[in-house]
């Protein structure tokens, strides 16, 4: 079987407001290898979420293809293919109270998905996997009786997991599953991640807006800016390496936890005025191995050379 589990070619999503065509996501392309976990990284509004949606039919695709195993899930598909797709695909939400039903209790909430698809042979097997699930992302059983309103943001992002890992995976698309929780809980909830991906050998799909959390969870990083990938890399190389200007500039965004080393830590502002693409148009070039980078050749010449001195001092 290919390494492969998910791939995105030349992908469009456009949205209608009004009469004006709005494009969030144009000619994005990219791989995700059976597991692995591959970051999406941008500011608000740069098309991450899109791209995740598109992948799971939530938004559909203007143009280029989606495929899952090597079958393509984009547009109109045997309902065979997306019933497999949305059995094996399964998304964490940002907000992890907006995400669950509020009038439902727990035990509804994380076998909705067992119910749908008749995944259970009897009553006792629904609950037992119910309870499964909710032990491996930390919860206790008898929270199954509760609702959503009686847990703490932390705890209903551990539901939203074990929603989706109730429906047995094999790919989790993470949508900044931490970014709406206390900076206290979201290292228990990468932890958390960290160790079923190991367990259950899951491939995520994590999109994030801050670099530094990322780090700790991926093995490669793709940059996007205004609905189109900058820059992918492994994850340690994009850090020692990163080459785009837009990557230089969220990089240099990064807190450090030293105030000395903070105090004279120099933020570079980007400006895609900068680029001067009116006589030759950027491609996504690979400028060393695994290293891709949306560049004209004279950028790619450019930022090779800063990215030998960077790599060498």
């Amino acid at each position: 079987m290919s390494d492969t589990i998910l791939s995105v070619k030349d992908l469009k999503v456009d949205f209608r407001v009004g009469r004006r065509l709005f494009t969030a996501v144009q000619g994005v392309s990219f791989e995700l290898l059976r597991g692995e976990t591959l970051s999406l990284v941008g500011e608000s509004g740069s098309g991450k979420t899109t791209i995740g949606r598109a992948i799971m039919r939530l938004h559909p695709a203007s143009s280029g293809e989606i495929r899952y195993e090597g079958e393509r899930v984009d547009g109109r598909i045997p309902a065979e293919r997306e019933r497999h797709l949305r059995q094996k695909v399964q998304m964490i939400f940002q907000d992890p109270m907006a995400s669950l039903n509020e009038r439902a209790k727990i035990d509804y909430i994380v076998s909705e998905g067992l119910l749908n698809f008749g995944l259970f042979k009897d009553e006792a097997e629904r609950r037992q996997k119910v309870e499964r699930a909710l032990l491996e992302v930390g919860l206790l059983p008898e929270f199954a009786s509760r609702f959503p309103h009686e847990f703490s943001g932390g705890q209903r992002q551990r539901i939203g997991i074990a929603r989706a890992l109730v429906m047995e995976p094999e790919l989790l698309i993470a949508d900044e599953p931490i970014s709406a929780l206390d900076v206290s809980i979201r290292a228990q909830v990468i932890n958390l991640m960290n160790r079923l991906k190991r367990d259950r050998k899951l491939t995520y799909l994590f999109i994030a807006h801050d670099l530094s959390v990322v780090r700790f969870i991926s093995d490669r990083i793709a940059v996007i800016h205004r609905g189109r990938l900058v820059e992918l890399a492994q994850a340690e190389r994009l850090f020692e390496r990163p080459l785009h200007p837009y990557t230089r500039a969220l990089l240099s965004a990064v807190p450090v936890p030293d105030p000395d080393m903070e105090r004279v830590n120099r933020h570079v502002a980007y400006d895609p005025l900068m680029h001067d693409y009116g006589t030759e148009p950027p491609l996504w070039r690979e400028l060393e191995v695994g290293h891709f980078v949306l560049s004209n050749m004279r950028e790619a010449a450019e930022w090779s050379a800063l990215g030998q001195v960077r790599g060498q001092t």
